[in-house]
């Protein structure tokens, strides 16, 4: 699954934060739904703008920002300037 396909990023949308394409969810706000001991089909039910897809793309937006942060950190500081 190419993740990137379903996630947008712009500074001017949801605070700039990563976001689920044709929503207002931003991948954050989804993980802190999983956090708090929301289910998948609890998120799918509540949010049918939604897909199973949708949310796994951002699952993996999530855990690739993740990854990055913790393997190079400079790397992802540098990246999050040219955003700005």
């Amino acid at each position: 699954m190419n993740w990137r396909q379903q996630i947008n990023f712009s500074p001017k949308k949801v605070s700039a934060q990563p976001a689920v394409q044709e929503t207002r969810l931003s991948v954050e706000f989804l993980l802190g739904l999983f956090a708090a001991g929301w289910t998948e089909q609890q998120v799918l039910d509540k949010y049918p703008e939604l897909t199973s897809q949708k949310l796994r793309a951002a699952l993996v937006a999530a855990d690739s920002r993740l990854v990055s942060s913790i393997a190079n950190p400079e790397l992802l500081e540098i990246i999050e300037k040219t955003r700005e």
